[in-house]
């Protein structure tokens, strides 16, 4: 295979000067792309392209810039098929999840960002002093440097894009080195639609090497990471070197808590569908589920009964329900966390193994269905990421509370109840950034997404997220026009 361009600097396709990269389809295990990877000297040619593009574009009028994103929109639709077949074969994605999911998602969400782009909100004018007026300015921080994961390659690029350019910034995006062939292809149709050079830049390389290079680079002015909490541990020390401003989406553990009253199919489908969606490898997946007592067993056979009929295989066949793990490596941390959990006495209903009849090179794990485990165990505690449901049940709504509140993360929960007084209490006591209501999963452009506790801080999506990507602006002005304020007398009396 010839080496292939995998930098997007300045507006084109380019070399990279770093160590060869090989990028695989989690499916078959084939080389799909290979080229060098973004280098120290890559990082600094990218954030001097958008140094450079970043006074042009922040001086733009919204509406300038709005209009350059409605373009991007059209653009995307025309590509939306190609966008969906690269993402899919990259990512180890079924081709359905691709094209229903992943690309309509990212074209929503740069469509209602090249509206938001026209309503950055602030505080009224007005005279709060009796002798001023005061306004808010929200302006753009600069250079953004943003690392983004595998899982959800695509819609990981938009949500670091999107806010960050409609808000008037420039941007360096590191997507994984597993998987930037969609964040490329986004990137190239942002220019065909008239981003000018420079506004949008694409490395792909490995994290210690460029992904480092970025977090400590003196001109970038803010940091965004989507990966795990360990990992994001170390971006927000090494950002703080240079006192960076800091915006994280880190690991989940997401409740899913069933009560006695709850529609139980209702409840079933939607934890299967949570639980399996990308393979698991979701850090909103439902992953812990709370099950009152009355419903547990019943509610453990009908999830082990739909487990079934979910269908593994191609990823580029449209009845194909669930793909690969992305890689086998990874795989193997999810099979070695199953694996534990058997030998701490958990029962293992569905699942637990390579599934036969799969190509021998994807990287392929059987819906998994547990049982039988304590709370404290690290299956229930720790991220598997991989398409792996505990189930546990529970006698009280205190219980089911405190149960679902005890781990470290807080990014995302569900709880299902015909009864809305319970379920509002959920979501009041749940500690996440977001909670479904008797559903698991949906997102929406419009509202924020961002997690509690070690999921991080921040907001991706929705008007929330300018609040990360703008720098708050006090203008105070007189309108009096008196030289002697009364406020003067406080530090001198001189006539």
């Amino acid at each position: 295979m010839s080496p292939q361009e995998l930098q997007f600097i300045g507006g084109v396709r380019r070399a990279g000067s770093g160590a060869p990269l090989d990028i695989t389809a989690p499916s078959t295990g084939e080389v799909i792309a290979s080229g060098a990877g973004a280098s120290v000297a890559d990082v600094e040619a990218a954030v001097a392209a958008a140094r450079a593009a970043f006074p042009p574009w922040a001086g733009m009028t919204p509406g300038e810039r709005s209009d350059i994103m409605h373009r991007w929109v059209r653009l995307l639709r025309d590509h939306a098929g190609e966008l969906a077949a690269v993402e899919s074969r990259n990512a180890g994605k079924p081709i359905r999840l691709a094209q229903e999911f992943d690309v309509p998602g990212t074209i929503d969400n740069v469509a209602f960002f090249a509206g938001a782009a026209r309503n950055l909100e602030g505080k009224a004018s007005a005279e709060y002093s009796a002798d001023h007026t005061s306004t808010i300015r929200r302006e753009p921080l600069g250079v953004i440097g943003s690392i983004s994961p595998w899982n959800y390659p695509l819609q990981m690029a938009g949500w670091k894009i999107l806010p960050a350019v409609a808000a008037g910034n420039t941007i360096v995006l590191k997507p994984s080195e597993l998987t930037p062939l969609t964040s490329l292809l986004f990137a190239e149709i942002a220019t065909e639609a008239g981003v000018p050079a420079g506004v949008i830049n694409v490395l792909t390389g490995v994290g210690p090497v460029a992904g480092q290079a970025l977090v400590e680079h003196p001109r970038v002015a803010m940091v965004s990471f989507t990966g795990s909490t360990a990992v994001g541990r170390q971006v927000a020390a090494t950002a703080a070197g240079s006192v960076k401003r800091v915006h994280l989406e880190l690991g989940g553990k997401a409740p899913f808590v069933v009560f006695d009253d709850a529609d139980l199919e209702a409840a079933a489908r939607g934890a299967v569908a949570g639980a399996l969606i990308n393979a698991g490898q979701d850090c909103t997946a439902a992953t812990r589920a709370y099950v009152q007592r009355p419903l547990f067993d019943e509610f453990v056979s009908r999830v082990a009964d739909l487990m079934d009929h979910v269908t593994l295989g191609p990823v580029d066949d449209p009845e194909t329900d669930m793909g690969p793990l992305i890689s086998l490596p990874h795989r193997a941390k999810v099979i070695g966390m199953v694996d534990r959990a058997r030998e701490y006495g958990a029962k293992v209903v569905r699942g637990g193994r390579i599934p036969e009849h799969t190509d021998a090179g994807g990287a392929y794990y059987e819906p998994t269905l547990i049982t039988g485990v304590a709370q404290d165990s690290e299956i229930v505690q720790n991220e598997v990421f991989g398409p792996v449901l505990v189930a546990l049940p529970f006698d009280t709504d205190d219980e089911a509370i405190e149960f679902a509140n005890d781990t470290a993360y807080g990014l995302a929960a569900s709880a299902w109840s015909r009864n809305v007084f319970r379920t509002q209490r959920a979501s009041r006591e749940i500690q996440a950034g977001c909670v479904w209501i008797n559903d698991h999963i949906p997102i929406l452009s419009e509202m924020p997404h961002g997690g509690y506790k070690a999921s991080g801080f921040g907001k991706d999506m929705s008007t929330y997220s300018f609040d990360d990507y703008t720098n708050i602006k006090h203008v105070m002005s007189d309108i009096t026009a008196v030289a002697h304020k009364p406020w003067h007398d406080t530090v001198f009396r001189a006539e």
